[in-house]
């Protein structure tokens, strides 16, 4: 391995950075992975969190595909709980308040201790490409460096301008310098680029915070995002919720000219789903209040996150409406909050292994690609690296479908349908919800890590293993079981007892009768993990059944691959605004195709009528 030649590039340190780098390394790459600062690698620049609605599953298939996130996330907890428990399985999602240090620590170590893997403190100014392909970066100080493959990762970082009132300053995420030359080589290889904009709340010293008119918020410790991870006890901390009020709102409606959101200094667009505290009083004027979580950035960190008050306003305003809210009401800021417009690209240009269609073995992830958050990021890096990593093996890639995983909906979204602000994954996005729950994540994906060469043995011994178990579950769940004892459960929940003989597949779909009321059933060992997963099944069998048939129908359209070379515009059935956008979007079969945003079921069936005369 030369100092300047490797077989992979990864620029971008972040998440989406971190999890490509280890792919390729550990499929056995020699990989460089370049980063503003060595010591921001993997820095938890926002909230001090892993997982979340929807982002939990995303952590548990980066786990089953061989990704390092949920250890590292299981090493740093400071509390963990299950989201949505009082609702159905398929919308369970873990969280996990984090040690932003020891998590930041944990990773740095791993990719320390990981053969093939360089680090390099080095900025990329421009993507060098010879024959229509990544070969290589240019650093800022001149030198070039040689790769067979270039994965971009670059976060926030690209033309990063932080914004706080009337005061604004080119920066990356908490003061860390930006990357400026780079977004230049990308719009001179054609590919679009646009302005997205985040932001984050400020850091509350500890010891200005009055916990006493908070309610507290526990975890549960009843989980861990690995499935290598075991259960364990941990110092734990705790959360706290309190509310704004109607002087919280009065101060920022007085003054929403000084907000840069409304006085037309920020141009980028911000994310939906995670708002500044402005935004939403702006758009919920009617609501009488909004929650906000105080949470521990880490066991000895003297600050405090204040979930839900993201800002750009001026710090005196801060200040002002900061301290409106009970249990803040003598609080000193650490930090200010701020928003940060970037770079980033249009992801419609990449194809579903996220490589570019305009330069070939140039991959893109993370936020680099209008998505948001910690989780998209690295789902999204690890599939680069994957990727990539086949591509120099001369292999196929890895393109996960909807139907086999959140990724799969995260990146069909991206590269299919585009996306006008920052790309938040929800588990209203997943049409088979049921189907992709997070405690099945290993049955679905780890298979595939393991062919692709990234599962270790370990892993795939466990992972079969507990299929055996769910099978011997659900080949058992026929047999009769002793009448007495089953009612006992059932009388203990109030469900009707019925006059013939009680199986356990009949038991366990009674609604309130959960894996643990059946265990004492069971004539063989079975761990609790495998035996809730078999429930689950048993319990939604009618409806998986109906999910199965719909991916059946889906995967007809996904078989019907269209030809690269196809001219749209000469379909002359097709709708004009169908042309354009299959055109830009040049989707690889039907189903794709169906999903683009423009194009109908009418212009499905014009393709389905032109491939059947092609043929």
């Amino acid at each position: 391995m030369q100092r300047n030649k490797y077989d992979i590039i990864v620029v971008g340190g972040g998440h989406a950075g971190v999890e490509a780098a280890l792919a390729c390394a550990r499929k056995g790459h020699s990989t460089l992975m370049l980063c503003m600062d060595p010591g921001t690698v993997s820095m938890m620049a926002c909230n001090p969190a892993i997982g979340g609605t929807a982002k939990g599953h995303l952590v548990r298939e980066i786990d089953a595909l061989g990704g390092e996130m949920a250890i590292a996330a299981d090493k740093a907890l400071v509390q963990i709980k299950m989201l949505n428990s009082a609702k159905g399985p398929a919308v369970f999602s873990l969280r996990g308040q984090e040690d932003k240090v020891v998590y930041q620590r944990v990773i740095a170590d791993t990719l320390r201790r990981t053969p093939l893997l360089t680090v390099r403190g080095e900025e990329a100014v421009q993507v060098l490409v010879s024959g229509g392909a990544a070969c290589g970066v240019k650093l800022k100080g001149g030198e070039c460096v040689y790769g067979d493959a270039v994965i971009l990762a670059t976060g926030v970082y690209l033309n990063g301008k932080v914004i706080i009132g009337e005061y604004s300053k080119f920066s990356g995420p908490s003061g860390h310098a930006a990357a400026v030359g780079l977004t230049d080589s990308l719009l001179s290889l054609g590919l679009p680029v646009r302005r997205f904009k985040t932001g984050t709340p400020a850091r509350i010293y500890r010891d200005s915070v009055d916990f006493s008119e908070m309610e507290i918020q526990l975890g549960e410790n009843t989980d861990r995002f690995s499935f290598m991870s075991e259960i364990g006890e941990f110092e734990e901390e705790p959360c706290w919720l309190t509310y704004t009020n109607s002087r919280t709102h009065e101060i920022i409606l007085e003054n929403i000219g000084r907000s840069p959101l409304y006085n037309g200094s920020i141009s980028g667009i911000g994310p939906r789903y995670c708002p500044s505290i402005e935004d939403k009083i702006m758009r919920f004027r009617d609501k009488e209040r909004h929650q906000i979580f105080v949470e521990p950035e880490g066991l000895h960190s003297d600050e405090m996150y204040i979930q839900g008050m993201s800002s750009s306003l001026p710090h005196d305003v801060q200040e002002k409406m900061y301290r409106t809210i009970p249990g803040l009401t003598r609080c000193r800021f650490a930090k200010y909050a701020y928003a940060i417009e970037y770079d980033c690209i249009d992801p419609t240009s990449l194809s579903p292994t996220l490589e570019s269609k305009l330069v070939d073995r140039l991959y893109l992830a993370g936020q680099l690609n209008g998505s948001s958050g910690y989780e998209e990021a690295a789902a999204q890096g690890l599939m680069a690296g994957l990727n990539a990593s086949l591509a120099l093996e001369g292999r196929e890639p890895i393109v996960l479908a909807r139907d086999e995983a959140y990724i799969g909906v995260l990146i069909d979204d991206l590269v299919t349908k585009g996306t006008n602000e920052p790309y938040r994954m929800m588990t209203a996005r997943a049409e088979h919800r049921i189907k992709l729950r997070q405690d099945n994540a290993d049955m679905r994906l780890t298979a595939k890590g393991y062919a692709a060469g990234l599962v270790t043995p370990e892993r795939m011994r466990r992972t079969q293993e507990k299929r055996a178990m769910i099978e011997r579950v659900m080949g058992f769940s026929s047999e009769p079981l002793p009448r007495a004892q089953a009612e006992e459960v059932l009388k203990r929940f109030g469900e009707p007892v019925p006059a013939k003989p009680i199986t356990l597949g009949e038991l366990v779909r009674r609604p309130s009768v959960q894996a643990k009321d059946v265990a004492g059933f069971l004539p063989f060992e079975c761990s609790a993990e495998a035996l809730a997963a078999a429930v689950v099944e048993l319990k939604y069998e009618g409806y998986l059944k109906k999910q199965e048939q719909a991916v059946r129908e889906q995967r007809r359209l996904e078989e019907k691959r269209l030809p690269d070379d196809i001219d749209y515009f000469s379909v002359s059935a097709l709708r004009l605004e169908a042309r354009q956008k299959l055109d830009k979007i040049r989707p690889l079969n039907l189903g794709q195709a169906s999903r683009i945003s423009g194009v109908s079921p009418a212009d499905i069936a014009v393709l389905i009528v032109y491939l059947a005369r092609k043929e």
